[in-house]
């Protein structure tokens, strides 16, 4: 069983229904819905593009997936993203823009945002000592000849080479798309995304998410609203 701790909006927000729907899966709870058609872009294709995508849910990473170090537990792992959601205050993304990373379309903030930069970094440290180191075969997975060198340092040192300035905080729509399908895949994303980007994001949660078997779909196992008194959310 792997965890991963991400950003994700709750579930009732705007943008995480539409997301779900254009994903086909719903990460709250696990329920699949059938693609839907957008664009010049048939069900089938939609579904074909979301593949990789779907399995992890609409979210941003912030502490990539991993085992839980020996002696830790669930348990204790909520807790500590209980405390740490406590003493957070939340804040929002001005605007997220659609963009194209390694080939992927994703939602990124529009203009540099520092604070949540320092948000994904201080999640990244404070729940370090949850995390199992990676696996000879882990690393391996993680193509380190492909990483600069600052990136296979992260790698080692915390698991994930996008952290701290290497991090690029972005929520995933499909997978790799060719040059020559992209800006039919972007059509698409946009009229299923409509007017939604148009207002702010509050970053105003924490989700943990569970792998429960090696491929398997992630799920929010639990959700935590930033903030000194807010209520756990369970899936």
């Amino acid at each position: 069983m792997r965890y991963a701790i991400y950003f994700t909006p709750e579930h009732d927000d705007p943008l995480c229904r539409i997301a779900a729907g254009w994903l086909g899966r719903d990460a709250f709870g696990g329920a699949v819905t059938p693609v839907k058609a957008f664009g010049d872009l048939s069900a089938a294709e939609v579904a074909f593009h979301t593949a990789a995508a779907r399995r992890y849910g609409f979210h941003a990473t912030l502490k990539a997936p991993f085992r839980l170090a020996d002696g830790m537990t669930e348990h204790a792992l909520i807790d500590a993203i209980d405390a740490f959601a406590n003493a957070t205050v939340p804040f929002d993304i001005p605007r997220l823009t659609l963009a194209q990373i390694d080939g992927f379309f994703a939602l990124v903030p529009a203009a540099p945002l520092p604070e949540l930069d320092r948000f994904a970094g201080d999640v990244v440290t404070a729940f370090e000592p949850f995390r199992a180191p990676l696996s000879d075969a882990e690393m391996a997975r993680r193509n380190p000849d492909a990483l600069s060198p600052r990136e296979c340092r992260n790698l080692s040192r915390w698991g994930y080479p996008y952290v701290f300035d290497t991090f690029r905080f972005h929520m995933t729509l499909t997978g790799r798309i060719a040059a020559e399908e992209a800006s039919r895949v972007r059509a698409a994303i946009e009229e299923c995304l409509g007017d939604t980007l148009d207002k702010p994001v509050p970053v105003d949660g924490l989700a943990l998410f569970v792998e429960p078997s090696p491929g398997a779909p992630f799920e929010v196992r639990t959700y935590r609203a930033l903030g000194e008194q807010a209520e756990r959310k369970t899936a």
